[in-house]
């Protein structure tokens, strides 16, 4: 194992739940405003993932006051408190970029009843 590998190891999370494009999560992030801290819920669906080792990112998309909002957060960011899966999704697309056309009703993802049988920690 290289150096950057090495390193990429040391600073991988194994302690999120494992979820997937068309879950719904609540990410705690942690929010700096001068010398405070304090931690902020967003909550809205995953519609990409992008797995690239220690750039490992996944995106959230919700409506704010009928605005779609998108945040991208790193996965192994140590400003991630934790993650919340809120509803399992039943989609057939790896990424759920049509979500942002969409209004209303037709913007929704089906929830798959009875949740997933994998409900485990990721391990990578």
């Amino acid at each position: 194992m290289n150096l950057v590998q090495q390193i990429q190891a040391e600073q991988a999370r194994n302690d999120l739940p494992a979820f997937r494009v068309g879950d719904t999560i609540r990410v705690s992030f942690k929010i700096v405003e001068g010398k405070t801290e304090r931690i902020q819920a967003y909550e809205g669906l995953v519609i990409a993932t992008k797995n690239a080792g220690a750039g490992k990112t996944f995106t959230v998309r919700k409506n704010s006051y009928g605005v779609g909002v998108e945040r991208v957060f790193p996965y192994n960011s140590p400003r991630v408190e934790k993650v919340e899966i809120m509803k399992t999704g039943k989609v057939r697309r790896a990424k759920l970029y049509y979500i942002r056309t969409k209004v209303g009703k037709k913007g929704k993802v089906k929830t798959l009843v009875g949740g997933r049988k994998s409900d485990q920690k990721v391990t990578e």
